[in-house]
C-alpha cells in the first residue's frame, strides 16, 4: 500500500510579539493511499494546523512532512504548485463565490490550471452530476442549502482529478441529516475514484460513520492512531477515552461502591451478557448507562455497572465479562 503522506517529527511553532506557541509537537504519522483518514481534536488541539501542513499552507518548524516520498520543504515553486494542484481541500464555509453561478464556480479550479473553456464546461457537468446537482448549474449560491453548498464546493475540489480531497471541518456548519449525506457521498466518491481522503473534525460521529483510521489530536500531541473499530472498542490513551466513552452522570450507591466500564463490538453486541451473567453465577449488577454505535456497520457499544459490595462477588462478575471476551475497566 503506498504512502501518501509521511509526517515525521513534525513541530509548529507561531511566534507573537515575543511569546512562541507550539501548536504540533513531534507528531509523526503516515496516511496510505485509498483510506479515509480522520484527524480528531478539541478546538485548539492543532488539528487544522497539522493539515495546513500537508499542502504546505503551513510551513513547519521541525520535522518533515512528504508527499509521495517527495519532501514538501525541499520542493521549488513550480514543483510544489503541482503538487497542491494533486491536493483539494473544502471547508466549513464553503468558499463559493456569491456572484457566479454553480458551474462557473466549479469551473474555477480548471480554470486556475489553465484548462480551456470548452473543457471546463464539460467536466463542471461531468462533477455537478456525481454531487447530484446538474439540475442548479445555472443556480447562484445565494439560493442552495448549506449541503447544496458543500456539494458544489466538492464538485469543484474533484474537477482537477486530484490525488487527496482534504476536508477541514466540512460538515460543521450542517445538520445531522445534511452532514449523514454529505458523509454518505464522501464515502461513495472515496469507493469510486480511488480517492484518498483526510477529514479534520471535533465531532466523533463523523470519525465514526466514514473513516478507516483516525488520529487523536490532544494539544498539538498525537494521542492515539489506529484503525477506528480498534480505537472504539479499546481507546488507549487519555484523550481517547474522552472522545470515545461518554461520561458517567451517576455516582456508586455508597462510598465503597465500585463502578466498571464493559466494552463489547460487533462480534459480541448480540450476545445478553447481563442475562448470561444472573443465569450462570446468580449475581446482579446495576446498570448506570449504555449505548451502542455504528462503526463502519458493526455495532460497538458500552455499559458502566454497579458492582455487588462482596469483594468475592465483584471478582466473579470481572471474570465472568474478562472470560466472555469483554473489555473490562474500573470507572474512577
Amino acid at each position: 500500500m503506498s504512502k501518501v503522506f509521511e509526517l515525521k517529527n513534525i513541530y509548529k511553532t507561531y511566534r507573537n510579539d515575543g511569546k512562541e506557541f507550539t501548536a504540533l509537537k513531534d507528531v509523526t504519522l503516515d496516511i496510505n493511499e485509498g483510506e479515509i483518514f480522520g484527524i480528531i481534536g478539541m478546538s485548539g488541539a492543532g488539528k487544522s494546523t497539522l493539515v495546513r501542513t500537508l499542502n504546505r499552507l503551513e510551513e513547519v518548524n521541525g520535522g518533515s512532512v512528504s508527499f509521495y516520498g517527495k519532501d514538501l520543504a525541499k520542493l521549488g515553486a513550480r514543483e510544489l504548485s503541482h503538487v497542491r494542484h494533486s491536493i483539494s481541500m473544502i471547508f466549513q464555509g464553503f468558499n463559493l463565490l456569491n456572484q457566479r453561478t454553480v458551474i462557473q464556480n466549479v469551473e474555477l479550479s480548471m480554470r486556475i490550471i489553465g484548462m480551456g473553456r470548452a473543457q471546463r464546461r464539460r467536466k463542471a457537468m461531468e462533477m455537478l452530476e456525481i454531487v447530484g446537482l446538474a439540475d442548479k448549474a445555472d443556480s447562484f449560491p445565494a439560493r442552495l442549502s448549506g449541503g447544496q453548498k458543500q456539494r458544489v464546493a466538492i464538485a469543484r475540489a474533484l474537477a482537477v482529478d486530484p490525488k487527496v480531497l482534504l476536508c477541514d471541518e466540512a460538515t460543521s456548519a450542517l445538520d445531522p441529516k445534511i452532514t449523514g449525506e454529505i458523509l454518505d457521498l464522501l464515502k461513495k466518491i472515496n469507493r469510486e475514484r480511488d480517492l484518498t481522503i483526510v477529514i479534520i473534525t471535533h465531532e466523533m460521529s463523523v470519525i465514526e460513520k466514514i473513516c478507516d483510521r483516525v488520529a487523536i489530536i490532544d494539544d498539538g500531541v498525537l494521542s492515539e492512531i489506529g484503525y477506528v473499530k480498534d480505537v472504539f472498542s479499546n481507546p488507549k490513551s487519555k484523550a481517547a477515552k474522552k472522545l470515545v466513552f461518554p461520561s458517567n452522570p451517576f455516582d456508586p450507591s455508597g462510598e465503597d461502591g465500585k463502578l466498571i466500564r464493559i466494552v463489547f463490538d460487533g462480534t459480541q453486541s448480540s450476545v445478553p451478557f447481563i442475562a448470561n451473567l444472573v443465569e450462570k453465577t446468580g449475581l446482579k449488577v446495576n446498570i448506570l448507562s449504555a449505548n451502542t454505535k455504528s462503526v463502519g456497520g458493526i455495532g460497538y457499544g458500552q455499559m458502566i455497572l454497579e458492582l455487588p459490595q462482596k469483594e468475592e462477588y465483584r471478582k466473579t462478575i470481572t471474570d465472568f465479562f474478562t472470560g466472555s471476551g469483554l473489555t473490562v475497566t474500573e470507572v474512577n
